[in-house]
């Protein structure tokens, strides 16, 4: 779950980072944002929210404008379609009690999938990053953060609607940024901060009417655990785009790089804590499309993590931001009509509070960068 997007729980992919300018094949410069991903970790549209000094290695930038620009739709199109895939399957899965409490187990298989996925775009055959090693102790907070950044948003959307998971995500940005300015002093445009207010607000109705008990039973409501998770995994998410920001200074590593050590050693944590916490269900009466739903899973958070390596590389912030919100208003117009409700229900307003006040803050934020705004 685990999974950034505003989905960074689901899966593992790519949280953004800084603009970077790098020499392209033919030696011109190219601007590159650097990237990487919590599970939860975050969608590209944040990317302002995070540093911008520190040096980041992309591939060679294609020669041809054409070339890219087809190559740059086409992984958006693949990243798009992999956020929302592992959205409902990991919901699907989720949705199975002998499933639902095995949480911890469900995150290590996701972090090794990331591992893996770097291991492999590491080697020479690809090149994409160099890995570099640090010591265990010096990310041991970050590893811990990374892990709470996918179980409380998963164990959101395990007691959650598709809806009010998606929606309660947009409070990542306001958070972030409340985060930073109570850390860095930090301060966004007023126009900014204006937008984030009915963000918030419509969040906070889609929880009220979303949480409300119905009559119908082919309704599916969110319950109490699942607002409490989502609001929790809201502040672990937040608390790691925080930190990574800090400890891509610190440790002077790009974020294929944070990544390629911070996902094996969480995995490696959650081990110890698995047998106390995780209730496991007679894996031989699994289904075998509970089996296929986990590997497709998996299959989906590898090919976020590759997609958005390619997204921040070769697109601008105002594709990246349009990719996330695409992604964001797909999964909550598919999640509501799953959800059963009637298009008058009053949720609705909420929702669309919110996906337009988070649309705006980033309007804002894109002139605000385009004027030249720190």
């Amino acid at each position: 779950m685990a999974a950034t997007d505003r989905t960074p729980s689901v899966s593992s992919s790519i949280t953004e980072g800084p603009d970077e300018k790098k020499n392209s094949s033919d030696g011109s410069f190219v601007k590159l944002k650097a990237g990487e991903r919590s599970e939860a970790g975050d969608d590209v549209e944040r990317a302002e929210l995070l540093p911008e000094d520190h040096e980041e290695e992309k591939p060679a930038a294609p020669t041809s404008k054409d070339n890219s620009t087809r190559t740059a739709i086409i992984w958006m199109v693949v990243n798009t379609l992999a956020t929302i895939g592992i959205v409902f399957t990991n919901k699907a899965i989720f949705s199975d009690p002998s499933l639902k409490l095995a949480q911890l187990t469900f995150a290590a298989f996701h972090f090794f999938i990331t591992w893996l996925t770097l291991f492999t775009l590491s080697r020479p055959r690809f090149g994409m990053f160099t890995p570099r090693r640090v010591a265990v102790k010096e990310i041991i907070p970050l590893a811990i953060t990374m892990a709470l950044n996918v179980i409380l948003p998963n164990l959101s959307l395990a007691f959650s609607t598709v809806t009010f998971y998606q929606v309660a995500r947009i409070l990542l940005t306001p958070t972030v940024a409340l985060m930073n300015f109570v850390l860095y002093r930090s301060t966004l445009p007023r126009g900014a901060v204006l937008a984030l207010i009915p963000a918030c607000v419509g969040v906070g109705m889609v929880s009220y009417y979303d949480s409300l008990p119905s009559a119908d039973a082919n309704i599916k409501t969110t319950s109490t655990l699942g607002v409490i998770f989502a609001f929790s995994g809201i502040f672990a998410s937040s608390l790691y785009t925080v930190w990574i920001a800090s400890y891509h200074k610190k440790l002077q590593m790009n974020s294929m790089q944070l990544l390629f050590n911070q996902a094996p050693l969480a995995a490696f944590m959650l081990l110890y804590v698995i047998p106390f916490v995780d209730t496991f269900p007679t894996w031989t009466e699994v289904p075998i499309n509970r089996w296929v739903m986990i590997m497709m899973s998996g299959l989906f958070a590898c090919v976020i993590n590759m997609s958005q390596f390619f997204i921040i590389a070769q697109t601008g912030p105002v594709s990246s931001t349009v990719v996330g919100h695409v992604k964001t208003c797909t999964i909550v117009a598919l999640g509501w009509m799953m959800s059963g409700r009637a298009v008058g229900d009053k949720s609705v307003l909420g929702v669309f509070v919110a996906v337009g006040g988070i649309i705006t803050y980033s309007v804002v934020m894109l002139k605000h960068k385009a004027q030249g705004g720190k």
